[in-house]
């Protein structure tokens, strides 16, 4: 992608652009050397002209001044994967979390490190669209403190791997209170200890990245898709 602005050209910038477009059309190609003198300036001004126009660099204009094709960036990896990712989103999932939010009293957003990020959110975005009590929180004592057999624990987490949640998920089990975890990436070994679990995706992130450096925008594509269907049925109980 190339964001291209004549606007931020002064007037001897915009001399220049013209200059060298007009001599384009009567040769084949243009060195920075010779567009230096050309134009009357020096190769470093040629420079800071064009990437103040949007470039890379002098032989992305050239190649742009010219007509020929832009070489093409692989694409990120991490953006393929979000567009596949939303290519396969179970919409189910999000409905199937609204249903159990409207069932419970109190929502309770747990998570560590960068997962805690997303609850915040999580819970700013809820407390607008819901009437629910709901609260973010970062550690294991005030999960407990709050938890009880209204609550619905909501344990946030890219891999399940950073830290084991089973002492909170044993302290929610004895005061009653329903848990669920939301995973992004697929973990066996949390099966045998949770009932409730929404697997978001099985495109992996590289498995070079520990869980902090993981990115979680999965979780706010799901949040949102949350949010979003919550305001639809909220304006057609008003509707109707």
């Amino acid at each position: 992608m190339i964001n291209i602005d004549f606007n931020k050209l002064n007037p001897l910038e915009k001399k220049i652009n013209e200059t060298l477009l007009n001599h384009s059309k009567s040769v084949s190609d243009i060195t920075i050397k010779e567009a230096a003198e050309l134009c009357g300036c020096s190769i470093s001004k040629i420079s800071k002209f064009v990437k103040k126009l949007g470039f890379n660099n002098y032989k992305q204009y050239v190649d742009f001044l010219y007509g020929r094709e832009q070489p093409q960036r692989k694409p990120s990896a991490e953006l393929e994967r979000i567009k596949n990712f939303i290519d396969d989103f179970n919409i189910s999932l999000v409905d199937e979390f609204i249903e159990l939010m409207n069932a419970h009293e109190k929502i309770i957003l747990f998570g560590y490190g960068p997962s805690f990020i997303c609850s915040q959110y999580f819970e700013y975005k809820l407390r607008i669209v819901t009437n629910k009590v709901v609260m973010a929180v970062s550690d294991e004592v005030s999960v407990e403190n709050l938890i009880d057999d209204t609550s619905l624990l909501v344990i946030f987490s890219a891999t399940g791997q950073f830290k084991s949640f089973d002492s909170i998920n044993n302290s929610a089990k004895e005061k009653g209170c329903s848990v669920l975890l939301i995973i992004e990436e697929y973990n066996p070994k949390l099966l045998a200890n949770y009932h409730r679990i929404f697997w978001l995706s099985k495109h992996l992130q590289p498995q070079d990245l520990r869980p902090y450096e993981k990115s979680r925008t999965i979780f706010f594509i799901f949040i949102e898709e949350v949010v979003q269907h919550i305001l639809f049925n909220n304006r057609g109980e008003i509707l109707g």
